[in-house]
């Protein structure tokens, strides 16, 4: 890259900052809010959903699994496409197909449809966060980063803060098929903000498609997360061996075709960096413990304690809030102190509250559980942000392009494990408390008990993170990119500002 694409504002030019990015940082965040809102509605909306298809929640929980693991399928192509046809272009394109995408899940009729189309709906939406964290990446000053990776979280926590309570409202007072419908009306927001401040990228040359990675790594993801699902149930079940068995052999050629390709689909080279590959792995066992775990929190609710759908987004309202009073201010500190110190005490406070929560009974005061759900959105506001920051400080700067789609792609993988496996351990948890009692009369202790093993395996994941924050270190300084003939590259800063 040119000097010129390298000139950052000033260190303590703060309102020049903050003006020169604010618009594509508004548009940037709109499109990625619809695509969190879209999880959190219907996190809550899973019971209604289970009784409205007269279903099981393992063929629903599908609905979740299978979106996440769209979404891990055509995030690798994100840095190839805007190579090819620039970050803007796309970026809209992906907007537009996660919109036609919600409205026909709107309108399905059958449990099978439903997957369907929100496989779909992955396949449009999969490509808006690793573009936008790209986009404003490249724009935050290396000085400013976790502050402005901090504003950007502030407003994207407005999606699972209210989608629960928009979700319940809706399930409850009009139907399910409207969260999804919801989103055609934030769908058009975002596509006309995203013409209007998202300045032309230029295209570049884009390299060979790694063909055969594409092909290898739904099959890899999706094996494995069907083989996790059914593991919970039994491991030694012919499907769950099927899927792990040949999702692992998809996985390792996915690896052994990837290092050996000159322009690969995922930047796996990057792991050589000691400080990325302590980084990601605590970031994969953060979300293993939380994404999970907010799954099974609304079926707790709703299951157990029989709140309704809208009652149960209230009370998981403070989590978000709690994030959001969390993630500015561990932004400011990560400035000044590095992710070891935030990471260590959010995740402490997230493993406190889960093992608070794995003592439920059917008498658990609600107030004990808001606490919980507090403690946790407190600590995750602490921990992620700060996490995900420094994973894309450990990677080379001229690599960041290629990173985003990674660790985004990493990510939707381990939801949709972290998914699949906990509601396969509940059901599986269930049913050994409840052995000799009838099927369709399992016992209320029986199923409580279920949901506090939950919680406590989640806990238990949650302390491994807290072990192993201790050894995050700062990364060493990365050399700027001097050439501009990087394929790799993402869609540099003076470019999304229209320099």
């Amino acid at each position: 890259m040119s000097a010129r694409t390298q000139t950052k504002p000033a260190a303590g030019d703060d309102n020049f900052s903050l003006k020169a990015i604010m618009p594509p940082l508004m548009a940037i965040v709109v499109g990625m809010i619809m695509v969190i809102l879209d999880s959190t509605v219907v996190n809550n909306a899973i019971p209604k959903l289970v009784e409205y298809f007269d279903t099981d929640l393992k063929t629903i929980q599908w609905t979740v699994t299978g979106y996440t693991l769209a979404l891990s399928a055509v995030i690798p192509l994100a840095g190839w496409l805007t190579d090819k046809f620039g970050s803007k272009q796309i970026f809209l394109t992906t907007i537009t197909l996660f919109t036609i995408g919600s409205l026909l899940c709107g309108i399905a009729q059958t449990p099978e449809q439903l997957v369907i189309f929100r496989i779909l709906q992955g396949l449009g939406g999969g490509m808006v966060s690793p573009i936008g964290m790209a986009m404003v990446f490249r724009l935050a000053p290396q000085e400013r980063r976790g502050s402005i990776m901090g504003i950007l979280g502030i407003p994207m926590l407005m999606a699972p803060a209210f989608g629960p309570i928009l979700s319940g409202w809706l399930v409850e007072s009009v139907s399910w098929h409207w969260i999804f419908i919801i989103n055609l009306p934030i769908g058009i927001i975002a596509f006309i903000l995203g013409v209007k401040y998202l300045p032309k990228s230029n295209r570049q040359k884009a390299p060979h498609l790694d063909v055969i990675g594409m092909c290898l790594a739904p099959i890899a993801f999706s094996m494995l997360a069907y083989g996790v699902s059914e593991g919970g149930t039994s491991w030694s079940s012919a499907s769950a061996i099927t899927g792990l068995t040949v999702g692992g052999i998809a996985l390792l050629s996915f690896i052994f075709v990837e290092l050996r390709q000159k322009y690969p689909l995922l930047e796996l080279k990057v792991f050589k960096s000691s400080d990325f590959t302590r980084s990601i792995i605590l970031v994969w066992i953060v979300q293993l413990s939380l994404f999970g775990t907010m799954l099974i929190v609304p079926l707790y609710l709703q299951g157990v304690k029989h709140y309704s759908a809208l009652e149960t987004g209230w009370i998981i309202m403070p989590q978000a809030l709690c994030a959001g009073i969390g993630m500015p201010i561990s932004g400011r500190l990560f400035d000044k102190i590095g992710a070891r110190p935030l990471a260590f005490i959010g995740l402490a406070v997230v493993a406190a509250a889960m093992f608070m929560l794995s003592g439920v009974s059917t008498d658990t005061s609600l107030w004990v559980i808001i606490v919980c759900v507090s403690l946790m959105g407190l600590g995750m506001g602490f921990s992620m942000m700060p996490l995900n920051t420094h994973v894309l400080n450990s990677a080379p700067r001229h690599l960041v392009g290629r990173v985003t789609p990674l660790t985004t792609a990493a990510q939707q993988v381990v939801v949709s494990f972290a998914v699949a496996g906990l509601t396969g351990y509940l059901t599986s948890q269930i049913s050994a408390h409840a052995a000799g009692a009838a099927k369709d009369a399992i016992p209320l202790t029986a199923v409580v008990a279920g949901y506090g093993d939950t919680f406590f395996l989640s806990a238990c994941i949650a302390t491994v993170g807290v072990a192993l924050s201790l050894i995050l270190r700062k990364p060493k300084q990365q050399a700027e990119v001097k050439s501009s003939g990087d394929a790799s590259d993402a869609p540099d800063a003076s470019m999304m500002m229209g320099h």
